[in-house]
């Protein structure tokens, strides 16, 4: 396993840091982890060298800081940085952010969280943040020995970044960045301002949702294995983000034990570092990039913060759909419309939206989903 500097802090993070919000689950329920396999693939992981756990209250239907604790015993605890999250947009008054970390703490079992972070600010919550003291309160918990270092996860536009990281002397930061999203939110701007204030950077979404891994239209796949330089696209994904020496750690939210193996096999070369892509190889993948981002698509990364939908849709779903429908590929278009006739046909198709705007307030991404939603049922029915 590769490891990384942090920043201020005086820790080598690996890597790759194992992400908690894409468990294996049972029977397709997202809130009913596997919790034996599971637990195979992070103590896995962690006996391979990995030492950077994330979670958070609200994953898995608020089950993954359960699962975390139950799988962190026998010493695993020990061994790794725990990281977890406060939901800000859930807090209705400032005593609330402490009831939850004390739950916090009961849940994964611990006496102290490594790295706490306030979860998926934007401009209103950030605004929450200092109306309520939220940073006052941080103090008090690292003080008491609650939690080692603050940061916070972000989805939102720079300028409201550049904000939030001026404001206060923070620990450490999260934002989504991969080579799609290099201008998306705080993006490439946001990991060099962060890095200019010798803060540590964690990169959420490497794969996009697992669309840089298997979402790729098939002619920029083609272009992918017909390079001379033989990746595969996981590791052409990991690799642009490793080569950036600002990067601390690269969550993955992996899902099966066979994705465990893959990405420590790639975390553990030497090559997972910074400055060892040519300006050949980057140029090839901006270049793909660039071809790919000119298409229409909705940026959704499958993270399900807007499901439950109250009127059934399966909201990811479509989405998927839609982006596989302009992915220019006829077979691909083709298998959009039977997969859209499939989703109308057991009532969970984008036809059923009635635009009561629940999704949009809860999408991080802040994606337009009832307009895109509309346009999927007129583009994709049969």
């Amino acid at each position: 396993m590769q490891y990384r500097e942090f920043g201020k802090l005086n820790l080598k993070p690996s890597v790759l840091g194992f992400g908690a919000m894409r468990l294996p689950v049972i029977n397709d329920k997202y809130g009913q982890i596997d919790y034996e396999e599971a637990k195979r693939m992070l103590r896995y992981a962690i006996d391979n060298g990995v030492n950077y756990i994330d979670t958070a209250w609200t994953y898995h239907e608020k089950t993954s800081e359960l699962f975390i604790g139950e799988a962190l015993k026998d010493g695993y605890r020990e061994k790794v940085m725990l990281a977890t999250k406060n939901p800000i947009w859930l807090i209705n008054e400032p005593d609330e952010w402490d009831r939850i970390l004390d739950q916090q703490l009961t849940k994964l079992q611990t006496d102290y969280i490594d790295f706490y972070l306030q979860h998926s600010l934007d401009k209103g919550s950030w605004n929450k943040c200092k109306e309520f003291n939220l940073w006052d309160k941080a103090m008090e918990a690292k003080k008491a020995g609650k939690i080692k270092y603050i940061g916070f996860s972000f989805h939102d536009s720079y300028d409201v970044f550049e904000e939030i990281i001026d404001t206060y002397d923070w620990d450490f930061c999260q934002i989504q960045l991969n080579y799609l999203d290099t201008d998306y939110q705080a993006g490439i701007k946001g990991l060099e301002k962060a890095a200019s204030k010798n803060i540590g950077v964690v990169i959420m979404e490497p794969l996009k949702g697992g669309r840089l891994a298997t979402g790729l239209p098939e002619d920029l796949l083609k272009k992918m294995e017909e390079y001379k330089v033989k990746r595969s696209p996981v590791e052409w994904a990991l690799r642009w983000l490793a080569n950036r020496h600002e990067v601390s750690v690269i969550l993955s939210g992996m899902s099966t034990f066979e994705q465990v193996e893959q990405n420590i096999r790639s975390c553990s070369s030497p090559d997972m570092a910074a400055n060892k892509m040519s300006d050949e190889e980057l140029s090839f993948i901006t270049d793909l990039a660039n071809e790919w981002k000119s298409r229409r698509q909705i940026g959704c990364t499958g993270c399900n913060y807007c499901m439950p939908c109250p009127n059934d849709v399966f909201i990811p779903d479509n989405l998927s759909l839609y982006n596989l429908f302009h992915s220019t590929d006829t077979n691909a278009q083709r298998d959009a419309r039977k997969g859209y006739k499939e989703l109308s046909e057991f009532g969970k198709g984008a036809n059923n939206c009635i635009e009561c705007g629940l999704c949009e307030d809860a999408c991080p991404q802040h994606l337009p989903i009832m307009k895109t939603l509309s346009t999927i049922h007129d583009e994709l029915k049969p």
